[in-house]
């Protein structure tokens, strides 16, 4: 019963904790401007971050030790850097953007201006990642997260028609070119499979100290609790394509992205989807943050984690100082949060590859995996989704000028 327990709680975290500010404003904006034809780019992206989350979770059960404490290791220092410069950056602008998400919830929740609220969501963040324990961190910010399934309660209360929907499916609108379908296409796979997820889930398996007994509680954590953030993904772009599709609104705050789910609701509703929405980028700021440190700690051999004491691992707690404050400081230069969000999606697209090569690479290691090595199917759909993440980086920052970010 303790270990059904486990895997459900595990299961419910990954499914609340999914959604973050990326994927809510991806898939609010997609749906809101293409209607649902871009839903299987969602598809691709929960069949793709499974696919490297389980590889990352698989390598730190069975060796003890997470993905980038072995990517400097197995591929060399300088092609560690490369991974290390590209990922570090993703991480830095995309917790930018949960702060500000963040930030933006209270604001609705509240009416104070959002900027106001930046430095005391910071300095929170900065306190639990600090005092609160990792698994209670984790679990507390996933399960609030479930809040957002308010938006699947709110599109079947839109009373949507299905038809139309399904028929969007393989109909794009006519008047959007096919460098912006493709551009936000990019966008939408990079809320998908953002790197810090891969990077934060493996580390995090450290430090709850799995080992080969818990791959049943890893694997079922990836492939059920990823697929339901999927699935409320699609509710998002529902909601949107339901609400703001037919009138050919156009979507640019946070609270316009929210205003199905009040109109599905009312005001209880709006007020459930609020608090989901902190909840969820506040868990993202968590992740982020401490992904930026396990990267820069684990690739210098430094002591790091939460289960050791701050004063043993003073340079990861640094690390983590650090990056929040250049955060925060970058959202306090008054750039709109969806921006940053926007651009830190299309920067994660382009840093894909090199992400997601030393988990394929050391996955397929006998000498850390042993006979945990993936199977041929693992390494044929990672192999596919190799060449697909290759094609999309070199795509991504192109199109993002020609289409002067999707405008």
């Amino acid at each position: 019963m303790k270990k059904l327990f486990a895997v459900t709680l595990g299961i419910l975290t990954a499914f609340g904790g999914f959604v973050d500010i990326g994927d809510l404003v991806a898939n609010a904006l997609v749906g809101a401007r293409f209607g649902m034809s871009l839903a299987w780019v969602v598809i691709v992206g929960v069949v793709g971050i499974c696919l490297f989350a389980e590889m990352s979770g698989r390598i730190a059960a069975v060796s003890g030790r997470p993905v980038f404490d072995l990517v400097r290791e197995r591929l060399g220092p300088r092609a560690g850097l490369a991974n290390l410069g590209a990922s570090f950056f993703v991480n830095v602008l995309t917790l930018a953007a949960e702060i500000g998400g963040a930030a933006l919830a209270l604001e609705l929740a509240t009416g104070i201006n959002y900027l106001l609220w930046v430095p005391g969501v910071a300095l929170v963040a900065w306190l639990v990642m600090w005092r609160v324990r990792f698994e209670t961190m984790e679990r507390v910010f996933g399960l609030a997260g479930l809040a957002l399934v308010a938006f699947a309660v709110a599109l079947w209360q839109l009373g949507p028609d299905w038809g139309e929907l399904g028929a969007q499916l393989v109909h794009p609108p006519p008047d959007e070119g096919v460098p912006t379908y493709w551009y936000y296409a990019i966008a939408l796979l990079g809320g998908a499979m953002t790197p810090y997820e891969v990077f934060f889930f493996s580390s995090g398996g450290v430090e709850e100290r799995w080992t080969r007994r818990d791959l049943v509680t890893e694997r079922a954590n990836v492939f059920v609790g990823f697929p339901l953030g999927g699935f409320l993904s699609l509710a998002i772009a529902a909601c949107a394509a339901t609400v703001f599709f037919p009138v050919q609104a156009q979507v640019n705050t946070l609270g316009q992205m929210l205003l199905p789910a009040g109109l599905g609701l009312g005001q209880v509703g709006l007020a459930a989807v609020i608090f989901g929405v902190f909840a969820a980028t506040f868990g993202a700021t968590l992740e982020t943050a401490l992904s930026s440190g396990y990267t820069i700690s684990q690739y210098f051999g430094w002591q790091w984690g939460k289960l050791v004491r701050p004063r043993d691992a003073a340079r990861f707690h640094a690390v983590v100082l650090a990056v929040m404050i250049v955060a925060t400081a970058l959202i306090l230069t008054t750039i709109d949060p969806i921006k940053v969000t926007e651009y830190s999606l299309v920067f994660a697209a382009a840093a894909l590859p090199l992400t997601y090569l030393p988990v394929l690479m050391i996955s397929n290691d006998p000498d850390y995996m042993g006979d945990r090595v993936n199977g041929r199917f693992s390494n044929a759909l990672g192999t596919a989704y190799m060449v697909l993440l290759v094609v999309v980086a070199v795509a991504a920052i192109p199109l993002m000028i020609a289409t002067k970010a999707g405008q």
